[in-house]
This record gives structure tokens, C-alpha cells and sequence, in this order.
């Protein structure tokens, strides 16, 4: 029997509030929209779910309401294979994400409420949830000192880390070198890059772009790893996607290249339905698209 990989994912937990619209409001205008759902998201139970769907042992770290939209997302993520004991209901109320799309692409307001109560005391509480993982991964929409935290017992303990740095913000120098990979939007690696300095990220940096694909920075040299053709419908969560991806992939021992391929998959039959994670397809599906999947 196959061994499945185990994923420890540190992060953020949300109600996504979702409005699609024909038309970007501006301020002061008031529009009617085209249609409303909510549908549970946050960059950490995004890749959680996508990285399950893909057939992994996914264990998510994180902090919800005692509120019903927090109850709501725990019965969501149980029932799509993601392992919750380590989420802990807090007094705070379940962060929410306002999503407008519009034109098939989106803009995006979170509130983090109880996912700032993700500290690094509350994560040093998972510490042996984390060190029994042949990968972590983690995003910004949590305290920088939990992501910390979570990165620093990682390491100690022989564990590939993910750091997708989104919403970007500034990290410290340390954790930049410790984690094992770095996966930033084009936007994000500009900011980043104002910060490094003269670090190498040669084998580390990972750009994600899109419809453009993703750029590899390895040796000096850039490897553009192409996008697949698809009919997008909502970009939302296509970076939770390749994240979640890329993840299973390395864990199966793939090359870096193929892992980036891999995710590139995902992510492009993510955006082929509405919702960050309802559109995340299944170990089956990705095997099925590559095999008859166009590359842009």
C-alpha cells in the first residue's frame, strides 16, 4: 500500500464571503451584484484541502471562532479529509475573507480575527504534530511569530518547509534561510526583493505568474515552467492550489521542476469553477489533465 505524505499545515482559517459582480464599485458607488456565496477558505485551509484532495495525510494548525461560521468550516474540512484536532475553537470570531470578482480576477479584504490568536506559544503546542511531517507549509495570514515558531521546530526536527509569503509583509532575515522553499506572486517578489539584498535563493525561489506559469531561480538562471491552457471562471485560491500541489509533489520525492508542473496543474483546474476551494480537483483529475492537458 502506498504511503501517504504527510502535510502539517500552519495557517489561516476563513468564511470566504464571495460577491461576483459585473462592475468594480468605486467609493461612495453603490452596485447591485450578480451573485453571493460563502464558502470556507483562508490560505491555510485552502492548501490544506488542496493538498488532501491530492491524497495526502493533511493536519491543519489554526484557530477558529466558538461562532457558527467556525463550526460550519470544521464539519467543511472533515469531511474533505483534513485531519482538525490541532484547529481550537478561541473567543474571537472566525476570520472572514470579502472577495469582489470581476472580470476573472479578484480583490480581496481579510479581517484575521482568530487567526491572530495562532501565537508562537499556541503553535510550540503543536510542536510534535510538526516534527512527526515530511512537509510544513505556511502563509502570512497568521502571526509572523507563530509562522516563526512553526518554521523554527521544522527545522529542528529535519522537516521540509513551504513559505508562501502572502500577504507579504516584511520577514526577518532567519527565516528566509531556513525555509527550503519561497513561493511568491510577481508583486510579492518585488517586495521581497527589497528586503533580501544580496541572500541567495538559488533553488529556493519559486515565482508564481499566473497564466504565464511559474519561474524557477536556480544557479543564476531563471527555468520558466509553462502554465496550462484552460477556460477560467474564478482565479481565487489558484495559489493555494499550486501551493497545496507542489507540496504533495515534493513529498512523493518529484523534481523540483516536475513539482512546479505538478502544481501548475492544479492550480489551472482550480480556476475552472467558482470558490477557492470547490474548484480543487483530485489526485484522478490532475492525473487525467496532464495526461491530455495544453501547455500555453
Amino acid at each position: 500500500m502506498e504511503r501517504k505524505p504527510k502535510i502539517t499545515v500552519v495557517g489561516s482559517i476563513n468564511m470566504d464571503l464571495v460577491t461576483i459582480t459585473t462592475q468594480m464599485p468605486q467609493i461612495g458607488e453603490t452596485l447591485l451584484g450578480k451573485q453571493f456565496q460563502m464558502n470556507p477558505g483562508g490560505k491555510g485551509a485552502n492548501q490544506a484541502v488542496a493538498a488532501a484532495r491530492l491524497g495526502a495525510d493533511v493536519r491543519l494548525i489554526g484557530c477558529v471562532g466558538n461562532d457558527r461560521f467556525g463550526q460550519d468550516i470544521l464539519q467543511h474540512l472533515n469531511s474533505e479529509g483534513v485531519d482538525v484536532t490541532n484547529v481550537e475553537p478561541v473567543t474571537d470570531r472566525t476570520a472572514t475573507a470579502t472577495i469582489t470578482v470581476y472580470n476573472q480576477d479578484n480583490s480581496i479584504i481579510v479581517v484575521p480575527a482568530a487567526n491572530h490568536q495562532v501565537t508562537a506559544a499556541f503553535v510550540e503546542s503543536k510542536r510534535e504534530v510538526i516534527a512527526d511531517s515530511d512537509i510544513l507549509l505556511v502563509q502570512l495570514e497568521i502571526l509572523l511569530e507563530g509562522v516563526q515558531k512553526a518554521v523554527e521546530i521544522a527545522k529542528e526536527n529535519g522537516v521540509t518547509v513551504i513559505l508562501n509569503p502572502a500577504p507579504i509583509q516584511e520577514l526577518p532575515a532567519e527565516i528566509i534561510r531556513q525555509v527550503d522553499y519561497l513561493t511568491p506572486n510577481e508583486h510579492e517578489q518585488m517586495v521581497l526583493k527589497q528586503q533580501l539584498h544580496d541572500q541567495d535563493l538559488s533553488g529556493k525561489l519559486i515565482v508564481t505568474k499566473g497564466s504565464q506559469g511559474v519561474s524557477i531561480i536556480e544557479e543564476g538562471r531563471e527555468l520558466n515552467v509553462p502554465a496550462y491552457k484552460i477556460n477560467v471562471v474564478d482565479t481565487t485560491g489558484a495559489g493555494d492550489s499550486f501551493n497545496g500541489g507542489l507540496a504533495v509533489a515534493l513529498s512523493q520525492g518529484m523534481s523540483l521542476s516536475d513539482a512546479c508542473r505538478y502544481g501548475n496543474a492544479v492550480a489551472a483546474l482550480s480556476t475552472t469553477k467558482l470558490g477557492a476551494q470547490t474548484g480543487m480537483p483530485t489526485k484522478e483529475e490532475v492525473a487525467q489533465f496532464i495526461q491530455g492537458g495544453r501547455i500555453k
